[in-house]
């Protein structure tokens, strides 16, 4: 595996769902390629350092990567802070999943249109963000490979289902169009280890391609360095899971 100790990183601005002008994070490895691509999808605590950092990480492995902020509408534009505008965003019942898939798209068509991608490009969330990358995963046929990361409410109950999140992910399921890898901590609760196996067991019923990991003694969030949530052991296994996993399905054909 190549590093790249160089890269370029900027904000590049998409026009997001219904056209509105997001803002996005790029990181790209130094040299003319071909580089696959990596969408990075933000988790709740939104637009944050442990995501933009996470869009150099991949870009260090051989990756052109970007990360666009969903929540921009909610305030603060770029430079807003990150935890008020998820505080706000979480009082407001989170972000509508179709303006998701929508801004999203842009991230997508803005990786496609690069001179020195390989053609291949995945998509790769935690928490919210994993399981809106796998509702883009069932929406759209543009990504390769899809990385859900313990995305809760993928199981979801009637009484849970509204406006914003109007079907549950895991009716979607028999729309998944690439290759899914899902790693859970099992002492999570969003998703529990149950919910987990009913999307396993979806997953198998409709004869998916995916591959899921659990650990044990890992609950929420167990790749957050920043937080109480981190288990340095569980965190680098499922690193070293999430490069093997698209080292197989974005490499060059």
């Amino acid at each position: 595996m190549s590093f790249y100790r160089g890269m370029t990183c900027e904000n590049v601005t998409l026009k997001g769902d219904k056209g509105t002008s997001i803002t996005a994070y790029v990181a790209k490895p130094a040299g003319t390629g071909p580089f696959p691509g990596v969408v990075l999808i933000h988790h709740l605590p939104g637009w944050s350092e442990l995501y933009i950092e996470t869009t150099r990480r991949f870009a260090h492995h051989g990756y052109m990567a970007i990360c666009a902020n969903l929540y921009e509408r909610e305030g603060g534009g770029s430079d807003g802070n990150p935890d008020d505008v998820a505080a706000k965003v979480r009082a407001d019942g989170g972000i509508a999943d179709s303006q998701m898939v929508g801004d999203t798209a842009a991230a997508v068509q803005w990786m496609r249109a690069q001179p020195n991608l390989n053609g291949k490009v995945g998509v790769f969330g935690s928490c919210s963000g994993g399981r809106h990358a796998f509702i883009y995963a069932c929406q759209k046929k543009d990504v390769d490979a899809c990385i859900d990361l313990w995305g809760g409410r993928v199981v979801m109950g009637k009484e849970e289902l509204n406006a914003k999140t109007p079907v549950a992910p895991i009716d979607m399921t028999k729309d998944l169009a690439c290759p899914l890898l899902g790693l859970f901590g099992n002492d999570d609760r969003a998703p529990s280890p149950e919910q987990v196996d009913q999307h396993e067991a979806e997953l198998k019923k409709l004869g998916k391609n995916y591959e899921f990991h659990r650990y044990d003694g890992a609950g929420h969030g167990f790749f957050y360095w920043h937080r109480p949530l981190y288990r340095a052991e569980q965190a680098m296994d499922g690193w070293s899971k999430v490069f093997a996993f698209f080292g197989k399905h974005l490499a060059k054909k």
